[in-house]
């Protein structure tokens, strides 16, 4: 299968599947890798005479979507963005929990891959932010729509490759070496929960204080499906929350309860309402800087 008949068909069939071209196109090569093991695996000539067996057997497009996932993660992925969430935002977000009496900050990590992403914030919170707040637990969910994947994040075993942007003094302390390959502590293990989840069917419990949805919903979703997932996740989250997204992503109509946290900023925060009279209105207590 060529280039061109991949992007040709992928074209056709992700508006099918509610996804967006725009957002494969730099990363197909993943996708039709897939593609053509299953094509050569269903003895079918190409991607035209898929698109026809997708016509006679409606049951293979769950098997399509599940092609089309695409799966990039690392610990401590844009260093900057996990930077301000130690120095800024998970310290705001601690202080707003204990101040409305709560005793745990509650995370939730959207479409974590192998864990790379919600194990880099229990090590932040371990290694930097619970001698601050000692009275604070965190409690991390993490889902994805792949059970494999999940099962890798909980064997907790990595490749040095996954750690490149993890600070050295970070890596020392969070994990040890094991037959060529890292493997994180127990203790960053504690309080993170992997469900296998698909973003689309809804929260994953809740109310939580931040969630990140980093380069999903808002690269690969069409646009009807982003607004239903953004309303989705402005409801999981407590007044105040933080809602963490790509550095290259932007959220769409419809991401009218966030701000961004600071200008030009992916981490936005879920806008208060307070009410006056019949009214609600937005809360216009300014951003911690």
């Amino acid at each position: 299968m060529t280039d061109r008949d991949c992007t040709l068909f992928l074209q056709w069939a992700l508006p099918r599947l509610r996804l967006r071209w725009p957002g494969f196109r730099k990363v197909r090569g993943q996708v039709c890798k897939r593609l053509a093991r299953r094509i050569e695996d269903l003895g079918i000539p190409g991607p035209r005479d898929y698109r026809d067996h997708l016509g006679r057997h409606p049951d293979e497009w769950p098997v399509l979507d599940s092609l089309c996932r695409v799966t990039i993660s690392r610990f401590f992925r844009d260093h900057a963005v996990f930077r301000t969430l130690e120095r800024t935002v998970l310290p705001a977000l601690a202080d707003n929990a204990r101040s409305q009496g709560g005793r745990t900050l509650a995370c939730w990590s959207a479409g974590c891959a192998s864990g790379e992403e919600p194990y880099s914030l229990a090590i932040i919170w371990k290694l930097t932010l619970r001698e601050r707040f000692p009275d604070l637990g965190i409690s991390i969910v993490a889902t994805d729509v792949d059970e494999s994947l999940l099962e890798r994040a909980r064997s907790g075993c990595y490749r040095p490759g996954s750690l490149r942007e993890l600070p050295q003094s970070w890596r020392r302390q969070a994990f040890e070496q094991s037959q060529g390959v890292l493997v994180l502590r127990e203790m960053f293990r504690e309080g993170v929960r992997f469900l296998c989840r698909d973003l689309r069917s809804g929260p994953a419990g809740g109310p939580f204080d931040i969630v990140l949805c980093r380069n999903l919903a808002f690269t690969y979703f069409d646009e009807d499906l982003q607004r239903d997932v953004v309303t989705m996740l402005a409801g999981a989250l407590v007044p105040g929350g933080a809602l963490v997204i790509g550095s290259h992503e932007k959220l769409p109509r419809g991401g009218e309860s966030f701000e961004p946290w600071r200008k030009g900023s992916c981490i936005y925060r879920k806008i208060r309402q307070v009410c006056v009279g019949d009214q609600v209105r937005n809360d216009v207590e300014p951003f911690i800087p």
